[in-house]
């Protein structure tokens, strides 16, 4: 039987080129963060699946890989039995469910004001396509206990200071408020019960564009009059800004929020990257409940950054109203931009120490080790016959420096000067 080499659908294997920026990227946003004083955490990729069945998370919990019951707990001869006696476990969508339960589990030993951060595989059953996997890491930070807007600048500062450390910038932080959203489709005619439909819909504005968005209003049973309302006010509200939120039913209060957090956010970026209020923004989760964010970069058609408040999830375990929110950086979709861009990891001196057949071979790892005491990183593998080919393939895997072992003085070379 011919075996399937390529990795499962949606998943992928990961070079050592790749691999070697991933960690480099990894490092300095984890470096960010934790300078920041966010507390790095580890949590299972598998959760009980009621808690996310429970979680508000919108279309994705549509997507969740659900992990079958075993043995005794697996009883197909059940009265009654559908799909969810299948199951009891699923593995996590996103990061903020498994945070929400951890810190209900734990709380009683962090901070009032907990500064989490996590770095992690999400898993989603997504149809496939480039730049869209079915496993995905995500870098999250999120701060627990503080319902100030002191949280949201901080988020936003943080995970731009993150990716300036990268040498990106020039990106666009997009900003609105599930509250402006509910203001506005309730006051176009919309009930509270179609909010979070009409929410899904909408969230699809970037890929299926407007018109797309009124035909899906259009299919629904919803009214007419509140669907073309809203289409009108999605044509208009980015055109006049917030100035125009009140006539539309927004309270001044949660106006006056929206723009201290812009305006304050620009302040801090001084010119480095641009905070700007997007009424179009959705955010595709139904548990967010005030300020939502993304970062747009360059022309790339989606975000490489999300998140949003979700003052509900955690004391959805507990009982009891506990403030929270948390921003993500979409890792895979970051460094493979950054890929596209050429990126190379800044002062990495890779060598490649070679020697003869006949050299003394605990010779040879001495000489890499003096050589890894000057900074270099250092590989050793025995002389080619074909010197040039061999360094040419070196060359490849990302290798700048290379020497031939000599019991007296090993001189250092470029490889790009062979």
């Amino acid at each position: 039987m011919k075996v399937n080499l390529n990795p499962a659908k949606g998943m992928r294997d990961i070079t050592p080129q790749e691999k070697e920026i991933r960690d480099y990227v990894e490092g300095v946003i984890v470096n960010t963060y934790k300078q920041s004083g966010f507390e790095l955490i580890e949590t299972p990729v598998v959760e009980n699946i009621e808690n996310l069945i429970g979680s508000k998370g919108g279309e994705n919990l549509k997507l969740i890989f659900k992990i079958l019951k075993r043995g005794e707990k697996l009883d197909f001869a059940k009265e009654g039995f559908t799909e969810e006696d299948l199951a009891d476990l699923g593995l996590r969508y996103d990061l903020t469910v498994p945070l929400s339960r951890f810190y209900c589990n734990n709380r009683a030993n962090l901070p009032s004001v907990f500064k989490a951060m996590q770095v992690g595989n999400v898993f989603r059953a997504e149809r496939a396509q480039k730049g869209r996997y079915r496993s995905f890491k995500q870098c999250d930070i999120d701060i627990i206990g503080d319902g100030t807007k002191s949280a949201e600048l901080e988020l936003i500062a943080t995970t731009a200071k993150a990716l300036n450390a990268l040498n990106v910038t020039d990106f666009v932080v997009r900003f609105n408020d599930r509250r402006v959203l509910k203001a506005v489709i309730l006051k176009c005619g919309f009930t509270e019960e179609e909010f979070d439909g009409v929410c899904i819909i909408v969230d699809k504005l970037d890929k299926v564009g407007l018109s797309g968005v009124e035909k899906e209003l259009n299919e629904k049973d919803y009214s007419l009059g509140a669907s073309a309302n809203l289409v009108k006010a999605l044509e208009s509200i980015n055109d006049k800004g917030t100035s125009c939120l009140v006539e539309y039913g927004v309270s001044e209060e949660v106006v006056k929020d929206v723009e201290e957090i812009i305006n304050q956010s620009r302040e801090f970026a001084d010119g480095k990257y641009d905070v700007e209020f997007d009424f179009t923004l959705i955010r595709g989760m139904g548990y967010y409940t005030g300020s939502i964010f993304e970062i747009a970069y360059k022309n790339l058609g989606y975000s490489i950054a999300g998140g949003g408040r979700y003052d509900e999830m955690v004391g959805n375990f507990i009982g009891e109203k506990i403030p929270a929110i948390g921003f993500s950086i979409g890792f895979e979709r970051l460094v493979n931009q950054l890929m596209d861009e050429k990126f190379k990891v800044p002062n990495l001196e890779k060598l490649v120490l070679l020697y003869e057949s006949g050299d003394k071979y605990i010779d040879v790892l001495k000489k890499a080790d003096d050589l890894r005491a000057q900074g270099y990183t250092v590989a050793v593998y025995e002389k080619a016959k074909k010197l040039g080919k061999q360094l040419n393939q070196f060359t490849e895997y990302g290798y700048n420096k290379f020497a031939v072992y000599s019991s007296e003085e090993t001189e250092v070379k470029d490889l790009s000067s062979n």
